[in-house]
């Protein structure tokens, strides 16, 4: 991993506070938030609705000012226009004008972006390739499926081939296919050296394809780190999968794990470690049953997400 010379997003101690409703209510949208993104890595900014991940988002893109704190992209302040040319952005909730082709709008983004006409055409092309549109580049915007309208916004963010790309919940709304698409061009953008973050709150697709990630819950950091770091790699359960059960031998199976789910003949049975086990495969023998898989279960995001979410709730 790159050193922290190399950060291409620094932010130490940056809060954000809003004011809510006719009695001016102080919402604190983050508090003191300290991270930093290296190049070439995918940073996956996780944390529930209202955590405060837009609201870094558009610090970070320069869109509002932070009540404190300091936030620096590529080593210049957030809001220095020299900044801006060198990312691509992905709001949430994008604005399309529908009424445009896909190939119509792009051109309009390069050439708002400066690039020249015969520029345009190669980098148009090029972007409908790789976001897989090529097919409904002459077609209007207005008959664009969610995930079309993601892809193409993902193009338009790519069109002045910048260094960062900020996406802001792309995979939100998109159904498993239009998630793997994404994935797949996120994943695609740091073989080409780009760096990306992006938030989200959907928990197994940051496990499939970031370097690091960092958690956020009611404004605060609460963890940053890889994966590897975040999670442990101990075992929390054991599953057991055993077949051909007589009544009483699955009653007697049943008494021995936390829990356990019956379909037709088999049995899954969760236990706590080796010793449950060595006793279910005991059973199982002398009942004339069969073992059918081992599966050892360990700590994933979506736990350790959850129990800090908890934790958050009982404070």
């Amino acid at each position: 991993m790159s050193d922290l010379t190399d950060a291409v997003i620094s932010t130490f101690r940056l809060s954000k506070t809003y004011r809510s409703g006719l009695s001016m209510r102080r919402v604190e949208a983050l508090v003191d938030v300290s991270l930093s993104v290296q190049r070439g890595e995918i940073f996956g900014f996780l944390g529930p609705n209202g955590a405060g991940k837009t609201s870094l988002i558009k610090i970070l893109m320069g869109l509002c000012r932070p009540t404190s704190g300091t936030v620096e992209v590529f080593g210049r302040h957030a809001r220095d226009a020299r900044v801006k040319s060198r990312i691509g952005f992905l709001p949430e909730s994008p604005y399309f004008y529908e009424y445009l082709t896909a190939e119509e709008f792009l051109r309009l983004t390069a050439r708002l972006s400066g690039l020249s006409d015969r520029e345009t055409g190669d980098r148009v092309r090029n972007l409908l390739r790789t976001v897989r549109m090529e097919k409904a580049a002459k077609s209007q915007m207005r008959g664009f499926s969610r995930g079309m309208l993601q892809r193409i916004g993902i193009a338009q963010a790519l069109v002045n081939d910048p260094e960062l790309v900020v996406l802001d919940e792309p995979m939100g709304g998109l159904d498993p296919v239009g998630r793997k698409e994404v994935r797949d061009i996120i994943a695609g953008l740091r073989e080409r050296g780009k760096t990306v973050f992006f938030s989200t709150h959907i928990l197994s697709d940051v496990e499939m394809i970031c370097d690091r990630v960092g958690i956020v819950i009611a404004g605060e950091l609460t963890k940053v780190g890889e994966l590897s770091e975040i999670l442990s790699g101990e075992v929390q359960s054991i599953d057991v999968t055993v077949s051909g059960l007589r009544g009483k031998v699955r009653k007697a199976l049943e008494h021995v794990g936390q829990q356990s789910i019956r379909s037709g003949d088999s049995l899954l049975v969760t236990v706590r470690g080796e010793r449950e086990v060595d006793k279910v495969m005991a059973i199982a023998r002398d009942g004339d049953g069969r073992i059918e898989a081992i599966v050892p279960r360990r700590k994933t995001l979506e736990d350790y997400f959850m129990a800090h979410v908890q934790d958050a709730g009982e404070k």
